[in-house]
């Protein structure tokens, strides 16, 4: 499998602040690589500079065999952009945005109609077509936005954080999507914030912070790279989970945490189990779950960077969201 883009030292300042600080990276064809991090991080601005909507200030970044810098046009004829807000016409139709762009790329009146009837179809949005945009839900938007984005039929796909503000079940429908072009041969880009996202699509993951690459690989080996198993337990009366999860930390010896009705805490021994689970007899807990696992990409991220991926603020040095597609 070749490699689709690859950059190497990729640094960029915005006015004294640094937003990438010597990003190395590789998709490979067919595939989907996962950006992950934090706001602030450089996500967005290593997907301009990609997209040739940005020049770093020092490194060199390749996509399809045509650098950046030196050669913007040939990479833009390979791409699309989907970024973080939608970027179609919420007063034109469904019809009349994909028409338009399509128009715009060279095409034909008839090829645009049929190329919007096509990707309508496709994104199942033929009922709506000549709704305007601005009466689509927000699902059926980020799915004519990320329509409006393969109307040239590009060989690689830049999502920026393609699922920000979609309920589930409309973040589960793009998914498939995705899952649908990877497997018709697209290579994606995906950058998000969601880590159940990057462990879902992507065959490659680096994780971004501050600008820096701290960590890279497959989500399995990110995952056994955190080199502890997750102990979970939660108790059958939610009212004794502060006693089950003291009882957890006695016996582990690690930092507990509590969500979702659960204590969870990090270990290395699992012969903890089974006196954890004398220790919760002795106790009276009654348990609805416990279970010995590995660690989930969100427990991975906090093990790299010592805080949850949802726990650090926007430093500043990201690049303002591009509202239109490359």
């Amino acid at each position: 499998m070749t490699d689709a883009i690859r950059a190497e030292g990729l640094v960029k300042h915005f006015k004294g602040s640094t937003a990438l600080a010597g990003v190395d990276l590789v998709a490979r064809e067919g595939a989907v690589l996962g950006v992950l991090g934090p706001n602030g991080s450089g996500k967005t601005t290593t997907v301009r500079i990609l997209a040739t909507l940005l020049r770093p200030d020092g490194g060199r970044a390749e996509v399809g065999g045509f650098d950046v810098v030196r050669r913007p046009h040939e990479v833009r004829r390979l791409i699309g952009l989907t970024g973080q807000y939608a970027a179609v016409d919420a007063d034109l139709s469904g019809t009349q945005n994909l028409t338009l762009i399509a128009r715009l790329l060279g095409y034909s009146r008839g090829d645009a109609r049929a190329r919007a009837a096509e990707l309508l179809e496709r994104f199942g949005l033929t009922d709506a077509a000549e709704r305007a945009a601005k009466t689509y839900s927000g699902g059926m938007r980020r799915r004519l936005d990320l329509a409006a984005s393969l109307v040239g039929r590009p060989s690689l796909l830049y999502l920026d954080e393609p699922t920000t503000g979609l309920d589930p079940h409309s973040r589960n429908e793009l998914w498939d999507v995705v899952r649908e072009l990877v497997g018709d041969g697209v290579t994606v880009l995906l950058t998000t914030q969601y880590l159940e996202e990057a462990d879902q699509l992507a065959d490659d993951i680096i994780v971004l912070d501050h600008g820096k690459v701290i960590s890279r690989g497959t989500p399995d080996e990110l995952k056994e790279r955190a080199g502890a198993q997750v102990l979970q337990v939660r108790p059958a009366d939610p009212a004794r989970l502060d006693r089950a999860a003291a009882v957890v930390e006695a016996v582990t010896r690690s930092e507990v945490r509590s969500a979702d009705g659960g204590a969870s805490a990090s270990v290395t021994d699992p012969a903890v189990m089974p006196e954890v689970v004398r220790r919760l007899d002795e106790e009276g807990i009654a348990v609805a779950e416990l279970t010995l696992r590995r660690p989930s990409l969100d427990e991975v991220f906090l093990a790299i960077t010592g805080r949850p991926a949802d726990d650090a603020p926007a430093d500043g040095t990201e690049a303002a969201p591009e509202r239109t597609h490359a």
